[in-house]
């Protein structure tokens, strides 16, 4: 049984980030387009969850967010600094079998302050220990990362975001097969991180987790489907039309012509023509 997660750990410093912003930006995924001219933004202190069938190119637009693939067409505007931004991968991107203990894996939030081989300072290592007791894995650190559950790991890296104190946070299905109880800890994290003015983007499945948490939504299937209020966003004709799309998607799909850009604002809901 895990503890109630404290009210802080490390001090709280943020900056207000600028928006992220998309003007009629494609993605590709192993050369084909992933994510098509998609227009809008991420309004600065935001918490949006990103939505759509398998596929979509949800976690292909994180890796755009984050810098990782460059647009094919368009562009994505970025709070400047590497630091501004922090990213939480899918488990399953992460070789779990590699023998490093939990406060290694803690501790690389503090890479970009300390290189990737230089040792921590005590306060480094201590603001680590901190993190994971706010994740609720005191005494834990010495364990190996391959010893743990899969929702003990996402505690931990939830642990390395705590350090990394990035205004601007990725999460790439941050929920996903993992137990309730952890499930609720670590959403009670989010929200502290949403009270703090920090900008938070997640890619989600469980539809009444979006409805209950996250006021604002993008339905993506390939192309945007709709993009502002959850609950105006979240609409039966929205979700079918996702569906139908999603069935007639071609695993060799050509490149399509360049439509005129159409912004999104944070105030309404963008519904794509």
């Amino acid at each position: 049984m895990t503890a109630a997660l404290p009210a802080a750990v490390v001090p709280v410093r943020v900056p207000v980030p600028d928006a992220i912003t998309l003007d009629n930006v494609t993605l590709c995924h192993r050369d084909r387009p992933a994510v098509h001219h998609l227009s809008g933004r991420f309004e600065a202190g935001s918490l949006t969850a990103v939505v759509g069938p398998n596929g979509a190119g949800k976690s292909t637009l994180l890796a755009g967010l984050m810098g990782r693939i460059a647009p094919s067409t368009g562009r994505i505007g970025r709070p400047p600094g590497a630091r501004q931004m922090a990213w939480l991968p899918q488990q399953a991107e992460i070789d779990r079998g590699f023998p490093i203990p939990v406060l290694d894996v803690v501790m690389l939030g503090h890479w970009g302050r300390l290189g990737a081989w230089r040792a921590g300072a005590a306060a480094q290592r201590a603001q680590a220990l901190d993190a994971l007791a706010a994740v609720g894995l005191a005494g834990m650190q010495r364990r190996a990362i391959g010893e743990l559950s899969a929702g003990q790991f996402q505690r931990v890296l939830f642990a390395r975001l705590l350090l990394q104190d990035a205004p601007v946070l990725l999460l790439d299905e941050p929920f996903n097969a993992i137990d309730e109880r952890t499930t609720a800890d670590l959403l009670g994290l989010l929200h502290r991180w949403h009270r703090e003015g920090r900008t938070v983007v997640a890619v989600l499945h469980d539809l009444a987790m979006v409805r209950a948490h996250f006021p604002r939504t993008l339905l993506l299937a390939r192309e945007p489907i709709a993009w502002g209020a959850t609950a105006e966003v979240l609409l039966p004709q929205h979700l079918q039309r996702a569906r139908l799309q999603a069935e007639h998607w071609e695993a060799q799909a050509p490149w399509c012509a360049v439509p005129d850009s159409a912004p999104a604002t944070a105030a309404g809901t963008r519904i794509a023509a």
